[in-house]
């Protein structure tokens, strides 16, 4: 046997690269481990410019890395922080080029909210099917209220912070609170009482529903079925501002409007008084230039009439000057009545002459046609001796041999008739 350092043998494994390893390695866990939720405390949490996010998920004993890619932290509505408590659904995976193990975080969620985060899902899909965020069906916010209602806690300093904002923006506005505990048990039902109050007295145009920032148990009497039907029923338009910026709660869906602060819920029903002066301002300059325009214009018509108006002296000259040409041109215009007169009898002489002689001619021919009309009267020719004979059947007899014996004939004269009888006939 061979002495010395160990030579390969046939049964030795193969020599893989260090890349192979990391990928089989991962490769390994992937298979081993599928999607799941991991609890920890966050620690050295980094968000890059591209969006995506580092950070160290780790409990008394250890310690993982962990990556949120921008694609899924972009629909996170609320800020990781340092020291969190935080649950995390993620990939176990292993980061090849460095060898490093690590979980690809796909959500997150504040640890111990599972159950709580569920139930707000759960309410605002049921609600949201009833239509009860309908943006349709949301009112308007006045833009000039007079009076601004705040249902809140007395002891809030989110109502220290709306009174500050209404009275820095616009003082005249004035303000009614309407007292309610915000946290605890039994809130959710004394906020909805209140907000009925509040519609029943009609004493405000709008109505901040306000808290300040807080856990998700803080704000959960805002997550509450009976807070959310009390905003659409209430008769008055409904803002809420409702914890920080990355809080969202059900009566945030329910309101007419949310904002994401109290203080930018003041803002958002108080117009700023100084730009409603510089507003103002604005219309009286917009206003004063009008007016001097139309003044402008109208001094421009008075200078056209003023060069159309004539003195009346020269309107005179002027209206004799147009009579003598109207006159002139009349005279001009005037026929010569001899002429015409001598005219007049030629042409009744002519008349008299053309009727006459057309008369005289007609007169001849009606003399020719009554001599010719007289030749070819039946009666005359009857007269002279002739006689028409006709059958029983009134027929003209003109050939005798057409004629049969006993036939009776009429024959007609130049005075009176005669009946007869065919005795005989010939050619």
């Amino acid at each position: 046997m061979e002495k010395g350092p160990i030579a390969k043998g046939l049964f030795d494994p193969p020599v893989i690269s260090v890349s192979e390893l990391n990928r089989s390695a991962r490769d390994l866990l992937e298979r081993r481990f599928p999607l799941g939720w991991v609890a920890g405390e966050i620690s050295n949490f980094k968000r890059y410019d591209s969006g995506h996010s580092y950070f160290t998920l780790k409990d008394a004993g250890a310690q993982v890395r962990c990556v949120m890619f921008r694609g899924r932290s972009q629909y996170l509505d609320w800020q990781p922080r340092e020291g969190m408590q935080v649950e995390v659904r993620a990939l176990v995976t292993l980061y090849e080029p460095r060898g490093d193990f690590q979980l690809i975080v796909e959500t997150m969620r504040r640890a111990g909210l599972g159950p709580l985060y569920e139930k707000f899902l759960r309410l605002k899909e049921k609600l949201e099917r009833e239509g009860l965020f309908d943006p349709q069906a949301k009112r308007a916010i006045p833009a000039f209220p007079r009076t601004v209602g705040i249902v809140t806690s007395t002891a809030a300093a989110a109502l220290r912070d709306i009174l500050a904002t209404l009275k820095r923006r616009n003082p005249s506005i004035q303000v009614i609170v309407y007292p309610v505990p915000v946290q605890g048990e039994g809130a959710a039902e004394r906020i909805a009482a209140m907000l009925a109050t509040a519609s029943r007295r009609a004493e405000c145009d709008v109505l901040l529903l306000a808290r300040g920032g807080g856990s998700i148990e803080d704000l959960w009497q805002f997550n509450e079925e009976a807070v959310a039907r009390a905003i659409r029923a209430c008769g008055i338009p409904v803002v809420a501002g409702i914890g920080h910026e990355t809080d969202i709660t059900i009566a945030d869906f329910a309101a007419d409007l949310r904002a994401p602060t109290p203080t930018a819920a003041a803002e958002a029903v108080s117009p700023s008084r100084e730009a409603l002066f510089d507003r103002l301002a604005g219309l009286v300059g917009r206003a004063s230039r009008a007016a001097v325009r139309r003044i402008e214009t109208e001094l421009q018509k008075v200078d056209g009439l003023a060069r159309r108006l004539v003195h009346p002296r020269a309107r005179l000259a002027a209206s004799a000057r147009l009579l003598a040409q109207v006159i002139a041109r009349l005279t001009a215009a005037r026929p010569a009545v001899a002429g015409l007169e001598r005219e007049r009898a030629e042409l009744a002489r002519r008349l008299a002459f053309a009727m006459h002689r057309g008369l005289e001619r007609r007169y001849e021919r009606m003399q020719r046609l009554g001599a010719s009309l007289v030749g070819l009267d039946p009666n005359a020719v009857l007269a002279r001796g002739y006689s028409v004979t006709r059958n029983a059947q009134g027929q003209v007899i003109r050939d005798g041999a057409l004629l049969a014996e006993g036939e009776l004939l009429t024959s007609t004269f130049s005075k009176g008739w005669a009946k007869s009888e065919v005795k005989g006939r010939g050619d």
